[in-house]
């Protein structure tokens, strides 16, 4: 019978921006004054929502504002949200490295945390004394620790510099070591935040191998924090999404994921930018061209135009998109470089349209991230994520022998056309 494990009870964060503490002695005068006189602190009575995106209207802002919930022993759980959202304040409080400003959380065993590269880690100390260090803050005996060390070891894939100081270490070599530390030492509840982003893809696999083999065999609880939707979709069992500092959504992992997706998406077919520099290079529009308004049919041509603006000539200029599906993972990559088509000798605008056509993508929301670049020098000019989202429909059309699921059929029939735009008739 499953129990809780962890609970939190109206948890607040507050901060004052640009200070630390209250930040002037009337202040504390203020707050001990009323709790002399057993009166709320009246400071809490006051803060903006934490949107990072406006500016201030209150010294004090709420990083976080009556978040409860409850994780049950052997539960994963995913907490995700846009930066800035809380995300990492949370886990801060859960750790115990911060206090709640309000509220309450209540556990059961040890909670072992890899919030930030290095985490409880002395840069002096080799990797084999931080491991030592990690165990006994932990409350690990020492023959408790050395009966995980070849394991810690082995896992982390620092054999060579474990007993090198970890200040020489790369931050993917910290990582691997911290999150070595932090899972074999046989926490009750694991809390990661997006660290794992820094090691390689190999890693990254066997990390969240190590957690599910964590939650589901050995029965512990792990909180895990992460932009990358797969890793979310396949790793937890339950999911939060956090907004402002407040929970706006809890249920089943997939909900959570698709209510993140379609709340932070910009719906819009088409993007332009607000930048007017004459001496740079950028990505100044881009436009989606879909067989019906907003929607696309299955097995259609689709067309991508997206208009460059070049300060300079470019030496061998590239241009590239990929089409995303909801989970943000890549499915087609396009590319267009200078010596396939002429574009970007000399400065001005040049408009490329690319042309897909019959695209066979399943039914659902898809997008794209595009870039722009000097495949010469290896310079990006520029890149967006997640821009000019579509819909696909009327896949049922697709060949009965299709998996339910199947992303692309067959090679993409691709044509691409570069026209160079009068500079003196743009907007």
């Amino acid at each position: 019978m499953s129990q809780v494990i962890l609970k939190a009870e109206n948890i607040s964060k507050q901060y004052r921006l640009g200070t630390v503490g209250t930040g002037t002695l009337s202040h504390d005068l203020n707050r001990w004054w009323h709790r002399l006189r057993g009166k709320e602190d009246p400071y809490l009575k006051v803060g903006s929502v934490n949107d990072r995106s406006t500016e201030a209207d209150s010294d004090y802002v709420w990083a976080l504002q009556d978040i409860n919930f409850e994780v049950q022993q052997g539960e994963v759980l995913g907490i995700i949200g846009k930066n800035g959202a809380g995300k990492s304040t949370l886990l801060k409080i859960l750790s115990r490295v911060t206090s709640p400003t309000t509220g309450e959380i209540k556990t059961r065993g040890r909670i072992a945390s890899l919030l930030e590269v290095g985490t409880g880690f002395h840069p002096e100390l080799t990797g084999r004394e931080n491991i030592y260090l990690n165990g006994a803050i932990l409350g690990m005996t020492k023959k408790e620790i050395r009966a995980k060390e070849a394991e810690i070891i082995d896992f982390s894939g620092c054999a060579r510099y474990v007993d090198t100081p970890v200040k020489r270490y790369s931050s993917g070599m910290r990582v691997r070591l911290a999150f070595a530390v932090a899972a074999f030492l046989e926490p009750d509840i694991l809390v990661i935040d997006e660290v794992l982003a820094v090691g390689d893809a190999e890693f990254q696999k066997k990390a969240i191998g190590k957690m599910q083999d964590i939650s589901k065999g050995e029965g512990r609880t792990v909180l895990f924090v992460s932009h990358n939707m797969a890793a979310v979709k396949s790793l937890c069992t339950r999911g939060i999404v956090l907004e402002h500092g407040k929970t706006v959504f809890e249920g089943g992992t997939d909900d959570a994921v698709d209510f993140y997706l379609n709340e932070t998406k910009d719906k819009s077919k088409s993007y332009l930018s607000n930048r007017i520099e004459a001496n740079e290079n950028y990505i100044k529009s881009i436009k989606i061209v879909t067989s019906k308004n907003g929607f696309h049919e299955f097995n259609k041509d689709l067309k991508v135009e997206i208009t460059i603006h070049c300060a300079e000539k470019i030496q061998e200029p590239a241009v590239s998109y990929q089409i995303i599906n909801n989970d943000n993972i890549p499915l087609i990559h396009e590319l267009v470089l200078y010596n396939e088509q002429n574009f970007g000798e000399n400065n001005g605008v040049y408009k490329l349209s690319s042309l897909i056509k019959n695209i066979k993508l399943y039914e659902g929301e898809y997008g794209l991230n595009v870039f722009f670049a000097d495949n010469f020098s290896k310079i990006t000019y520029d890149r967006l994520f997640e821009v000019c989202h579509f819909e696909i429909i009327n896949s049922d059309k697709r060949p009965y022998y299709w998996q339910k699921g199947s992303a692309i059929y067959k090679e993409n029939d691709t044509e691409w056309f570069i026209y160079k735009i009068d500079k003196n008739n743009v907007k």
